[in-house]
């Protein structure tokens, strides 16, 4: 069941879309079977959106506790924005566990990758929970623009297996709508700090975080591509041409990493929700009920 959260706004000062609705879709994807190289056919999108779901599971937990540490006195729409991040999230890992299980069906060592990530996040333990947060905000930018370049461009997953492509977008729907809850939620925690250190603390972590995301997800998707037998310089060619030439969605998404760094920016300073109305329209048929 949909579970419209009505997010109502406090100040006329509040960036966030007066009459934004945060909905919790609980669907279920790829209980079934899907292709190898589900991708379309083509082994360099497969393992770089394989490499991004490893990920996921751990990533989005710690994403869940970073925000909600700084709960604690939030006015009420930021804590109905929370909650509604925090089910959308939840959902989020379990379907992509199941996409995971079903990579890993297909003979590829996702396990590897969760190991590591669980090794890089035990380093964030006894960091202050304000650096956590400030991690989560970067990566949730992170996810917000490729969620608005998946939904904007078909060309991405217009010819992959159609449950796969239905989960990413669905998911990518949801990035969109809960955009702005971190950052609303850093704004919250730092009320204290002055302009001057709050940009250049999530400035710095932006570059910080911005430099091992793409380390990492190099490394993860380069030994998927072994397990396909692709290596050496057909693997990174490849994988270089699919992020920055075709479709090329480091190359699309630079502006929107740019804007981060703009004094004064906001999640929501681009309005992008006629995507999810495209969404909704278009892919509803598709869906699989949740169980």
């Amino acid at each position: 069941m949909n579970a419209p959260a009505h997010i109502d706004v406090d100040s006329r000062n509040d960036p966030t879309p007066r009459d934004l609705a945060i909905v919790v879709r609980d669907e279920r994807f790829n209980r079934g079977t899907a292709p190898r190289r589900w991708w379309a056919g083509e082994p360099f999108g497969t393992a770089w959106h394989n490499a991004l779901s490893a990920t996921f599971p751990r990533g989005e937990a710690f994403f869940i506790e970073a925000v909600k540490a700084h709960r604690e006195g939030a006015p009420p729409k930021l804590e109905a924005e929370i909650r509604a991040f925090v089910k959308q999230e939840i959902n989020h890992t379990r379907e992509h566990i199941a996409f995971n299980r079903l990579a890993e069906d297909h003979g590829y060592d996702i396990k590897a990758i969760d190991k590591r990530v669980e090794e890089l996040l035990a380093l964030t333990k006894g960091r202050p929970a304000i650096a956590n947060l400030a991690v989560t905000m970067a990566l949730e930018h992170y996810t917000a623009m490729m969620a608005h370049e998946f939904l904007a461009n078909p060309q991405h997953f217009e010819t992959s297996d159609p449950e796969v492509r239905d989960m990413w977008r669905w998911h990518a729907v949801e990035e969109i709508e809960h955009k702005g809850v971190a950052y609303d939620t850093w704004n919250h925690a730092t009320k204290g700090w002055g302009a001057w250190r709050r940009w250049r603390v999530r400035s710095l972590v932006m570059m910080i975080v911005t430099g091992r995301f793409f380390k990492n997800r190099w490394i993860d998707a380069m030994m998927l591509l072994k397990q396909d037998g692709i290596t050496g310089w057909k693997a990174r060619w490849g994988l270089f041409k699919y992020l920055t030439v075709t479709p090329g969605v480091v190359r699309r998404i630079f502006p929107a990493w740019l804007a981060y760094f703009r004094p004064g920016f906001h999640p929501w300073d681009h309005d992008d929700r006629e995507l999810i109305g495209l969404y909704e329209g278009e892919f509803t048929d598709a869906l699989m009920p949740a169980e």
